[in-house]
Parts: C-alpha cells; structure tokens; sequence
C-alpha cells in the first residue's frame, strides 16, 4: 500500500485558535483551512510504500533524538508566495530559525540516503518555513476590483517539542491528514 507522507509540525490549540480567526478578519475568495490542516511542512516526501514508511518513522526518531525542543515564531500573515501575483495563498511567515532549518535538511538527507529511497526525487526548492492559512481562488480574486490588504505584523511564538510523520489523503473536499508517529525532540 502507498502513502503520501510528509513531515509536519503542528500546532498547539491556542495558537490554532487565533489563527482560525483571520478568516472571519478578510474576506477574500479562498478555500480556508481546518482546524486539522493547520501545520507546519518541514519535508514532503510523497508516496511511500509500507518498507520504506516503517525505514522514515526509525529514521526520524533517530534524527530527532539529537535536537532539543525549537522555538517558533509566526511574524506575520500576509499573502503568499511573496513576489508572485496573482498570490497563490493566505500564509504566515515565520522568524528566520537555525535549529529549525538544520532539522529540516538533517532529516531530509538521512531520508534520501535510505536504499530504499534511492530512486525517490528531492523537492527542487529551498526551504521556505511557513504555514498556510487559505488557499485562494484564483478567477475570483483576479475578478476583485481592488485587492484586499493582506499584511499584519504576529506576535504569536510556541516550543515545537516533537515532530509528526503525517499521512495526506486527497479528497474533492481537500487534503485530510492522519499522523502516523509523533517523534519527539529529546537531545
């Protein structure tokens, strides 16, 4: 059986809270997420078979046993990604995080120096840390007189303490996700 995974941090339900509130704050054509899809994408790392699924959750606890718990911080909601029109996303930009990013490209490579991995592609794209709000509707929006103003400053900060081998299942409704391990930072 194949699984669509990805690594993900998620977020305590206080954050999560104030995060779902921004959809009542703009009103622009997008499709929203849930409360459940509110995450953080440290490594997409697409269909996995059950062998080399049981290989990434040994993996990560292994990677994961040498990094304390991580600060973050989400600075500001804002239309994403930047430089791009129309805009693809309502996201959160994160602080600039050096543990984080390290994690990330330590899991990333312990993942695709698996055997089993050995004809699986890396994502072509650096890391962007970020969280995604909403997901707009392109025609509607471009048919928007005057683009609502997307760009508040956050001062929103929690202890990412462990990381989630998660599983997404697409629908015609969305993505669900499912985690499959939560892993935690224990150095």
């Amino acid at each position: 059986m194949l699984h669509r995974v990805f690594i993900a941090i998620n977020l305590p339900e206080k954050i999560k809270d104030r995060l779902l509130e921004f959809e009542k704050e703009y009103k622009i054509p997008a499709r929203w997420v849930g409360r459940d899809s509110l995450h953080i994408t440290l490594n997409f790392l697409g269909n996995l078979d059950d062998n080399q699924l049981v290989e990434t959750i040994e993996t990560a606890k292994r990677v994961c046993m040498s990094y304390n718990p991580i600060s973050i911080n989400l600075q500001k909601i804002c239309y994403g990604p930047s430089k791009k029109f129309p805009p693809k996303m309502v996201w959160i930009e994160m602080g600039k995080s050096e543990e984080l990013s390290k994690l990330q490209l330590d899991l990333e490579n312990n993942f695709f120096n698996l055997p089993s991995y050995q004809y699986k592609e890396k994502e072509n794209r650096s890391f962007h840390p970020h969280l995604t709000l909403a997901r707009i509707k392109l025609f509607e929006f471009r048919a928007l007189g005057e683009r609502p103003e997307i760009n508040e400053e956050l001062c929103l900060s929690f202890e990412a303490s462990a990381v989630e081998v998660m599983e997404s299942e697409l629908k015609r409704s969305g993505a669900e996700y499912t985690i499959l391990a939560s892993v935690n930072l224990s150095a």
